[in-house]
């Protein structure tokens, strides 16, 4: 799935609620995404959002070891982005269901 317009709407939500599941890098973060049937998400929309998670003190990196080639720069969740995922993960799903009754009766692709 390509990634649509509304995505950097919720893709921090998104990173933190799977930096709360584990510390991950890039590739991988783009990988769960893909995984869940997300989004394909590219390098030029991740990295600025893990980027924008770091300045904002959500997210801290740490450099390790990968299994080939250079090492990785991998994420964690902070106890700043602990909170705002707490904070906001009930207005998204307000968001949501919200969003599935207005759809509803709309034909599935």
């Amino acid at each position: 799935m390509t990634p649509r317009p509304w995505l950097h709407g919720f893709l921090d939500l998104c990173l933190l609620a799977m930096l709360r599941e584990r510390a991950d890098y890039g590739y991988g973060l783009s990988q769960r995404l893909a995984a869940a049937g997300v989004a394909d998400v590219p390098g030029g929309t991740l990295y600025p959002a893990l980027l924008r998670l770091e300045e904002q003190g959500l997210a801290v990196p740490s450099w390790g070891p990968s299994e080939s080639g250079p090492r990785r720069k991998n994420y964690a969740i902070t106890e700043a982005g602990l909170e705002l995922l707490a904070a906001h993960a009930d207005d998204w799903r307000r968001f949501r269901d919200g969003v599935d009754s207005l759809l509803t009766g709309v034909p599935h692709e």
